[in-house]
């Protein structure tokens, strides 16, 4: 549960939320990132409650049957002003890798709270 205080109220002023989800956006590589041989993709994670959602990654080929792994790095969340927080991962492929990429999931869970997931599928990024 989390609460907010106010100027002057009391904690009987205290307004009490649960659980919420955060809302999450994946966005691709850019072209400049690729001519340098590297693809490196980011999920944003905001407006979660509690702080210990986990966020992680899942790929496929364009046939959706071999999965391909890069590397994976996390940041923490981070409180914003609202009490709610924001998290981002990012996940590193090599060019090749990331053209043969069919989609990538960025998925968040928490405990026993529904996952929340979204998909960016290569052909939806420009290609220049």
């Amino acid at each position: 549960m989390r609460g907010f205080l106010k100027g002057s109220e009391t904690m009987s002023d205290w307004c009490f939320l649960g659980d919420t989800r955060p809302a999450l956006k994946v966005l691709g590589p850019s072209n400049k990132e690729l001519e340098q041989g590297k693809a490196t993709l980011m999920c944003v994670a905001n407006k979660g409650f509690p702080s210990d959602w986990s966020l992680s990654w899942k790929t496929s080929d364009s046939s959706g049957s071999i999965s391909i792994r890069g590397e994976e790095s996390r940041t923490p969340g981070v409180l914003q002003n609202d009490g709610l927080y924001s998290w981002s991962s990012t996940l590193t492929l090599t060019a090749d890798q990331w053209g043969k990429v069919g989609s990538v999931t960025c998925e968040a869970t928490q405990g026993s709270q529904s996952l929340v997931s979204e998909i960016l599928r290569r052909d939806q990024c420009s290609q220049s």
